[in-house]
Parts: C-alpha cells; sequence; structure tokens
C-alpha cells in the first residue's frame, strides 16, 4: 500500500459520505444520482455525521486524497436504515475506491470499527449488502451473518 494515513471521520466529511453513499447504491450500475442522495430520506441519513448520537468512522487516504470511508451511524427506530438492528446498534457503511479496491484497506478499516466498537461496549455492528455484490465476502470473512 501507499503511503496510508488512517483518521477519524468528521462532520467536514459528509461530501465524502454523500459521494460514497452514491457509489454504494450504484454498486451494480448507474441508478441512482447525487441528488437522490441528497433528497430522498433513506439515503440522506448515510450522509450525516452526527457526533451527538455517538456516530464514528473513519477515513483512510494518502497524499491523492480519500481512497476509502467507513462509517458507524446510528439510526433512530422512525429512520432506520436498511441494516436496522436496534437504537444502540450502530449500521455501518463501507466504501472503496473502485482503482484502490483489493488491497486490504476495506478489511484494516472494518476491523478499526470493530475494535471501536468493543472499546464502547456496544453490542455489535450492523450491515446490509446485497446478494451479488463483492463486498459480501468480506463481511463474511469478518465474521458478519
Amino acid at each position: 500500500m501507499r503511503d496510508l494515513v488512517v483518521r477519524p471521520l468528521v462532520t467536514t466529511d459528509e461530501p465524502l459520505l454523500a459521494a460514497a453513499t452514491l457509489e454504494n447504491l450504484n454498486w451494480a450500475g448507474r441508478h441512482f444520482t447525487m441528488k437522490d442522495v441528497q433528497e430522498r430520506p433513506e439515503f440522506r441519513h448515510y450522509t450525516q455525521l452526527v457526533l451527538g448520537r455517538g456516530d464514528f468512522g473513519l477515513v483512510a487516504g494518502d497524499a491523492g486524497g480519500s481512497l476509502a470511508v467507513a462509517s458507524a451511524m446510528f439510526f433512530p427506530a422512525d429512520d432506520p436504515g436498511y441494516g436496522f438492528l436496534d437504537e444502540s446498534t450502530p449500521e455501518i457503511s463501507l466504501w472503496v475506491r473502485e482503482d484502490f479496491r483489493g488491497r486490504g484497506v476495506g478489511r484494516l478499516l472494518l476491523r478499526r470499527l470493530q475494535q471501536e466498537t468493543a472499546t464502547r461496549g456496544l453490542p455489535g455492528l450492523s450491515l446490509s449488502v446485497e446478494a451479488g455484490n463483492y463486498a459480501k465476502r468480506l463481511y463474511a470473512s469478518e465474521g458478519f451473518r
């Protein structure tokens, strides 16, 4: 890997979260636009890091910019994410820039999210991944069902 730097996700990274959300939604083809991400509540909440409710995450990058982002967000029952379990279990989203996939960056961020979850004494993490998505292998290899 290049000179990879991992730092905490901050609220000023919301444009990165929006771009990552759009890419995650379009993993199997261009079906959604940035306007969809910004306007549809079921997508928009993935772009809004709310530190006050306990959201956290990481950004991996190098001198060339951001290569990956991973977030763990606590959604309320009245605005659940696709992988919602309950209000005490954060849902994760993970995106790695396409030309940087398969190099261990996603696994690194996922493991660090899991470590932070344990440090915070949280019950676990949730996620949602569609059948056929290449990320499903990563999640399964890290113990997600």
